[in-house]
Formats: structure tokens, C-alpha cells, sequence
């Protein structure tokens, strides 16, 4: 393989008869990518959820059109709202039968010095990525508990809760906090069979990184790489699939990065 230029690596049904539920789905990102990935894999269900109802219908009929899998469900949610929390995990519950492994993908940046930044911009970002993903993990851990049958939880944290980056103060501490969310919670979860844990990519071209970073500063991170690119969003989404199935059956609590920088 290039690694400069990799292939695309097929489904090896490593989750395989398991029912998936998955926040930010509906976008050209990590998300949908993963839903993508889910049904190569073998997934009986997938639910996907956005906060946008159009490109959600899309992302539904385009998933079970390519995947040709039946059972691929569509339902609005915003995991800023406790409500949409509940009613999104209740939704997929019901018509799945059971949530078998969550992928929290739902997260929201900028690009803003600290010193400009007002409390809005930066308490959005907190909400969205760290807060959010605190609502879907804890409702979805009371479920599987209730439950009795295990379960799996795999967040979106990313390397930037590792290092600094000028004008991402918020989004990389939102990103720490998801990782230490993922690592408290795992402990909790572990007593009753639930493994929870993190990805941590580096750069992935995407239509929100696209928009927040400029082109200079996309070459220069992309520069960092050792393979001199980002990341593709189903590279990504290879590794939640990994984090997601039985060869990972003794790791919770842990972060894994998704990267080749060479520093």
C-alpha cells in the first residue's frame, strides 16, 4: 500500500449483526464515513442523527442506496438539548432493538485567538463537542446498564487535546475534556460491560475544517505529516470500527490517535 495514497480497505464484518447509532451523520466528514464503514462491516441497523433534517434524509437514502442495507433510520437530534438526547437514544432503542455500540461524532470548531474570543464562541464549542458528547454517553450508559447486555461507546476527541494550536484554545480544550469524559466514564461503565473509548485524529480534510482554516494553514499541517496529507475521513473511521468490534475487547478508557506527525 501507499500510505502516500492509500486504497480503500474493505468491510472484514468485524461488527458484524451489531445495531449502530451515530451523531453528526449526515455531513461529507468523519461521521457519515463511519456509517459508510458500519455497514461494510456488517451492522443489521444503523440510526443516523443530525441537526439538519434535509441533509439528513439525504445521508439516509444515499447510506442504504450504496450499502443496500434495510434498516438504515434517520431522526433528528441536537446533543445541546437534553430532550433530543433522550428522545434520539429512545428512538434508536425502539426501532433497532437495542443500541449495541454509540459513536459520538458531534462536535463543532472555530478558528479565533483567545484574546478575541467572546463567551459565546467559546462556551458553543464547549457545549457542542464536550457537553454533548457528556449527554449522548451518560443517557446511552444508563440504557445499556438497564439493559444488561454491554455495549460500546466510541467518541471523537482529537490530537489537539494533546497540543497546542494557535486559535484553538477552545476547541482543544473541548477535545481534552471528551478524552477525559472517555476515561472516567469507561471506569464506571466497565462495571456493567460497557466499553467506552476515543479516536484522536490529527488533520482530516473536511467541509468544517475547510471553512474554519485558512489554505496556508491547511498546508501547513498537512506538512507535519509524515505522509505529507490529512487523514481520509474512512481511515478515521476504519479505527472506530476497530474500537468497535470484539478485537478491541480489552481496551476501555483509552485514546487512540489517529496520525502520522512527525513530532
Amino acid at each position: 500500500m501507499n500510505l502516500k495514497s492509500p486504497k480503500y480497505v474493505p468491510g472484514h464484518d468485524l461488527i458484524k449483526g451489531k445495531s449502530v447509532l451515530i451523531t453528526a451523520a449526515a455531513g461529507a466528514g468523519i461521521g457519515f464515513s463511519a456509517a459508510i464503514k458500519a455497514a461494510e462491516e456488517g451492522a443489521r441497523a444503523i440510526v443516523l442523527s443530525d441537526i439538519h433534517e434535509g441533509r439528513l434524509s439525504i445521508a439516509v437514502g444515499k447510506l442504504k442506496q450504496e450499502s443496500g442495507l434495510a434498516e438504515v433510520y434517520g431522526k433528528i437530534g441536537n446533543v445541546v438539548v437534553e430532550d433530543d438526547v433522550r428522545s434520539l437514544v429512545d428512538f434508536a432503542e425502539e426501532n433497532m432493538g437495542g443500541v449495541d455500540i454509540l459513536i459520538n461524532n458531534a462536535g463543532l470548531g472555530s478558528s479565533k485567538l483567545l484574546m478575541e474570543m467572546e463567551d459565546d464562541e467559546w462556551n458553543r464549542v464547549i457545549d457542542v463537542t464536550l457537553n454533548g458528547t457528556m449527554r449522548m454517553t451518560r443517557y446511552m450508559m444508563k440504557v445499556m446498564k438497564a439493559r444488561g447486555q454491554g455495549g460500546v461507546i466510541v467518541n471523537n476527541a482529537s490530537v489537539l487535546g494533546w497540543r497546542a494550536q494557535k486559535e484553538q484554545a477552545h476547541y482543544a480544550a473541548a477535545k481534552a475534556g471528551v478524552m477525559a469524559l472517555t476515561r472516567c466514564a469507561a471506569l464506571e461503565a466497565a462495571d456493567f460491560n460497557v466499553r467506552i473509548n476515543a479516536v484522536a485524529p490529527s488533520i482530516v480534510l473536511h467541509p468544517m475544517l475547510r471553512k474554519s482554516a485558512s489554505e496556508e494553514l491547511l498546508a501547513e499541517l498537512e506538512a507535519k505529516e509524515a505522509y505529507g496529507r490529512a487523514a481520509e475521513a474512512w481511515e478515521v473511521a476504519n479505527v472506530m470500527m476497530f474500537l468497535s468490534s470484539d478485537y478491541s475487547s480489552y481496551m476501555t478508557g483509552e485514546i487512540v490517535p489517529v496520525s502520522s506527525q512527525r513530532s
